[in-house]
């Protein structure tokens, strides 16, 4: 008995603890100095006077404000939200397609074992570089910029999720193009065919789900940060949002938090219902 009891015992034991457990605490000594760097307090939340001002703040939204004629501003400050997001993802989708494909390495001649000369290989890197530099400027900053080139408003929105999200569309796109089969779009290129044509019919009738996948997935994203940047005047319900709150009118900004929570869920229906019709 005491013999099974052993061996049942050595069965449930875990064979790789040490290493679980020594890569957590590797995990956990990574990680200390990062929270202290970044005087990662969330103590500070219990306390009394945290508290206290928490329960003031939540307690002036209510009731939330539900006047027929603040109800029509904030329907249309949540049209012009989608409207900033539709508006500049496709800008960005128009720009960052044909940088996909000069920056492709599986698209280009050099693919098929053909020597590339140094002025199109400058060209493609020089393309790399553009999409690393647009997708490492987060879209706020871009907004703030266009807010004092512009002026208030929601072209300043548009603009800056246009670049923003051409330098994320690229770069996914370009991954995804470099990790299909190359197989038919060698054999159309060493056939003569062009980058334009080796794209059209032989990567993309493999990548086409996941790429459309993608985009609607940064649609329901540009949805959410259009209204992070209507609070730096990038217009739309961020930047009604940011009124409110300056004039201490709970109600308006519990409504407007309410429109922005169903905006985010129809977002989301929207994307799953087309990813539905995709697979």
């Amino acid at each position: 008995m005491l013999l099974n009891g052993a061996r049942t015992q050595a069965g449930l034991r875990d064979p790789a603890w040490r290493t679980r457990l020594t890569l957590s605490l590797l995990g956990l000594a990574l990680l200390w100095p990062m929270l202290v760097a970044s005087e990662f307090r969330p103590w500070v939340l219990l306390d009394a006077q945290s508290v206290s001002a928490s329960l003031r703040f939540l307690a002036s939204f209510m009731p939330p404000e539900l006047g027929a004629e603040f109800l029509l501003l904030v329907a249309q400050a949540a049209w012009t939200t989608v409207a900033i997001a539709t508006a500049g993802l496709t800008l960005g989708w128009l720009v960052a397609v044909p940088l996909t494909l000069l920056g492709t390495e599986r698209l280009s001649q050099s693919a098929i074992g053909r020597p590339m000369r140094r002025l199109p290989a400058f060209g493609r890197q020089l393309v790399r570089w553009l999409l690393i530099f647009l997708r490492s400027v987060p879209e706020l900053v871009w907004a703030l910029l266009f807010v004092r080139v512009v002026g208030l408003g929601p072209t300043a929105g548009v603009l800056a999720i246009a670049l923003t999200y051409c330098g994320m569309l690229g770069k996914v796109y370009s991954e995804v193009l470099e990790s299909v089969d190359p197989t038919p779009s060698q054999a159309m290129l060493r056939n003569g065919a062009s980058r334009t044509g080796a794209f059209l019919y032989g990567s993309l009738p493999q990548a086409a789900p996941e790429l459309v996948s993608y985009t609607i997935f940064r649609w329901e994203c540009a949805v959410r940060s259009s209204v992070i940047m209507g609070f730096v005047g990038g217009g739309g319900l961020g930047q009604q949002m940011d009124m409110s709150m300056k004039m201490l009118a709970g109600g308006e900004v519990a409504t407007m938090l309410i429109v922005f929570m169903l905006l985010v869920a129809l977002a989301d229906r929207a994307s799953r219902m087309l990813r539905g019709m995709l697979a």
